[in-house]
C-alpha cells in the first residue's frame, strides 16, 4: 500500500523550518516529528535567539513532540532534520528511543557519526533525502554570513 506522504514529503516541511531559521539568522536546519503520517512537532535552530548553545533543532522538537504525547518515549517516531545531528542531539534521541531518523546533509566535522556516537539500537537510520536542497541552503547561510563580517 503507497502512504500518502513519503519521506521527502515529510523532509520538504523540515526545510520550510529551516528556511525560517535562515530568515531569522539562525544556523538553518529545520525539524519535523511525524507518529502515523501527522506532524506533532515543528522547530528550527532558536541558540541565537535564545542564547542556548543547547536549543537546536532537534532538541526543540524532542521536547515539542514529547509534550504532545505526554511522555518521554518518541516510538513509533520519526525525526526528519535537514542536518545530521550532533552527538548532544543524537545522544538524546537515543534516550528518547525514537523509531527512526531521515538526514538530509552529512556533517563530516560534527556530526554524531564522525563523533563516534551511537543511535538506540533500534532506531532506523536514512540518510540523504534532499541533501542538495539542505547543503545549498546551508551554503548559502555561510556565505551570507562571509560577507558581512
Amino acid at each position: 500500500m503507497l502512504l500518502p506522504f513519503d519521506d521527502t514529503y515529510f523532509m520538504k516541511k523540515a526545510l520550510q523550518e529551516a528556511e525560517t531559521a535562515f530568515e531569522k539568522g539562525e544556523v538553518p536546519i529545520g525539524a519535523v516529528i511525524v507518529v502515523d503520517q501527522r506532524i506533532i512537532a515543528r522547530g528550527h535552530n532558536l541558540t541565537e535567539r535564545l542564547t542556548d548553545v543547547t536549543a537546536h533543532a532537534e532538541m526543540q522538537v524532542i521536547t515539542a513532540a514529547s509534550n504532545f504525547l505526554g511522555g518521554k518515549y518518541l516510538r513509533n517516531c520519526t525525526l526528519y532534520v535537514t542536518l545530521e545531528p550532533c552527538q548532544m542531539c543524537a545522544g538524546a534521541l537515543y534516550w528518547t528511543q525514537i523509531s527512526k531518523i531521515v538526514f538530509a546533509a552529512k556533517d563530516p566535522q560534527r556530526g554524531f557519526k564522525a563523533m563516534g556516537t551511537k543511535l538506540h539500537p533500534k532506531t532506523e537510520l536514512v540518510e540523504g533525502i534532499l541533501d542538495h536542497e539542505a547543503s545549498t541552503l546551508l551554503k548559502r547561510f555561510f556565505l551570507q554570513r562571509r560577507n558581512l563580517n
